[in-house]
């Protein structure tokens, strides 16, 4: 369990090849994620259920065998139907051992097993006989498994097959009370090795099973939260997973994946003592990531934004000034609000840098302001090019994206009126510059914070249950830390596809 939902985490944590790691700038890595041994504790807390499911899912193959014995000739049995009766588990832990692989260890696991059993012997007074009884096996065992993080197809993979059972009881029960006393101690003692055998092959097999299927599981899911629409990002390894004493580690390309577009990294800044491990759940990216969706968004005819006259009434009566209302009045030229739209959108692909100060997007934006009248080509009023700066400060509350405005620069380029007025007019500069800047940013990014956080929503980002989230902006890089519940609506819907 522990292995699949690491991977969740966006990364992205089972054994069917290898993987190359060629020295190139497709294997810059990107995005990185950490889990520390806190969160392996949390998520420990049911693999109960998936091995459960292991149990209850493993398939038994019918077990036969004869057996010579003093008077009564060849004694031939056969156990058929073998099935899962009962089960419960009573404790498991987890150890996260330094380049090697995750121990995670169950004790106590009760389970019965029920069947039939057939039997028959020949001897020198005795006819062939062939008798059917139902059976129970009672066991109680500790299972012991060692996992260890690969690589298959550039995704982490987890091979379970260092896997022990030991048994501790396993008892036969016959059914009914007219058999021979001897049979039973004759089976008990004559089967237990067998079944013990069989047993763990079955039960290792599908945990294996299990395993590779929860590892594909919670990274198909990754994948699918850094996707929408056409556009994607590559979470192909670039190095092999890393287990340390309190924690693990694997590193991702995070290329952009739209349509034809090739984004290449030239460099990485990443390296383990960026990350700490006082939270349960690191994410690291390079702004090159950022960059790179940002350029996607763009290319997608994304950053488009229409505002409606009501909205841009509000906006043009913040500053409700006689010079103001004016200008207004000019530009409006005496129509009404309701009959005006304004288009704002980027010329340019936004160029987002990473500092300590926030997160520091800057773009060429335009703006027009039309207005439309009936049965008639709508009349552009104004029209104006700015670049503009910001830097946001982002933050997770109450399961919402908030996009904390912490400076703007704005600069002119082109401009068009209908205005008589003249390009460098100060009192028209002023006031484009104050809309914009009191209204217009703030506008924008009280658009973007619930387009986004529904994106992640719909990814599901709100059934976890996040504690104390926090993003981290530092000079070319972005963290994100937090602690967490453990993912109840991931294992049920895995579950829900396996059984």
């Amino acid at each position: 369990m522990m292995v699949g939902v690491f991977v969740i985490s966006l990364a992205l944590i089972s054994m069917s090849g290898a993987c190359k790691f060629e020295s190139s700038s497709f294997n810059i890595t990107g995005i990185v994620c950490r889990m520390t041994k806190p969160a392996a504790l949390v998520l420990n807390q049911h693999t109960a259920q998936v091995i459960q499911a292991a149990f209850r899912h493993a398939s038994y193959p019918d077990i036969s065998g004869e057996k010579s014995m003093s008077f009564l000739g060849k004694v031939a049995y056969g156990l058929t139907n073998i099935q899962i009766n009962d089960l419960s588990i009573e404790n498991s832990t987890v150890d996260f051992k330094e380049d090697d692989a995750i121990d995670i260890a169950i004790q106590n696991v009760t389970a019965s097993f029920k069947g039939t059993l057939s039997y028959g012997y020949t001897g020198a007074w005795f006819v062939k006989l062939t008798h059917a009884i139902d059976f129970e096996i009672e066991s109680s065992i500790d299972l012991q498994i060692s996992t260890k993080l690969m690589c298959a197809k550039g995704r982490v993979a987890a091979d379970t097959s260092d896997c022990y059972l030991t048994f501790h009881k396993l008892t036969l029960h016959l059914q009914g009370d007219k058999q021979p006393g001897w049979l039973k101690q004759l089976f008990t003692d004559f089967i237990s090795f067998t079944l013990k055998l069989v047993l763990k092959g079955q039960v290792c097999k599908e945990i294996n099973f299990l395993a590779q299927l929860l590892a594909d599981f919670i990274q198909d899911r990754a994948e699918n939260f850094l996707q929408d629409g056409a556009i994607g990002v590559d979470i192909s390894l670039t190095s092999f997973p890393v287990i340390k004493a309190n924690y693990m580690e694997s590193h991702h390309k995070g290329l952009l994946l739209y349509k034809n577009y090739s984004v290449i990294f030239n460099d990485s800044m990443f390296a383990p003592s960026l990350l700490s491990e006082s939270r349960m759940l690191y994410f690291w990216f390079s702004d090159h990531v950022l960059n790179s969706l940002a350029l996607a968004a763009f290319l997608d005819e994304r950053l488009v934004l229409m505002i409606p006259g009501n909205e841009l009434r509000e906006m043009f009566e913040m500053e409700d000034t006689e010079a103001h209302q004016g200008i207004v009045q000019e530009i409006f030229q005496g129509n009404s609000y309701n009959d005006s739209l304004a288009k704002v959108w980027s010329l340019t692909p936004p160029q987002i840098t990473l500092q300590p100060e926030g997160t520091i997007v800057k773009s060429s934006v335009a703006v027009e302001l039309s207005i439309f009248f009936p049965g008639a080509e709508p009349t552009m009023l104004l029209y104006f090019e700015k670049e503009v700066t910001v830097t946001i400060q982002p933050a997770y509350v109450e399961k919402k994206l908030v996009l904390h405005l912490a400076d703007s620069v704005i600069e002119p380029k082109a401009f068009k009126c209908a205005l008589e007025r003249p390009e460098d007019d100060k009192s028209l500069r002023h006031f484009l510059q104050k809309i914009i800047s009191v209204a217009g940013i703030p506008e924008v990014i009280s658009r973007i914070e619930p387009a986004l956080t529904s994106l992640m929503n719909s990814k599901g980002l709100n059934l976890f249950e996040i504690k104390n989230p926090e993003i981290i902006t530092k000079e070319g890089y972005l963290i994100i830390q937090l602690d967490f519940g453990f993912p109840h609506h991931l294992l049920v819907d895995f579950l829900k596809k396996t059984l």
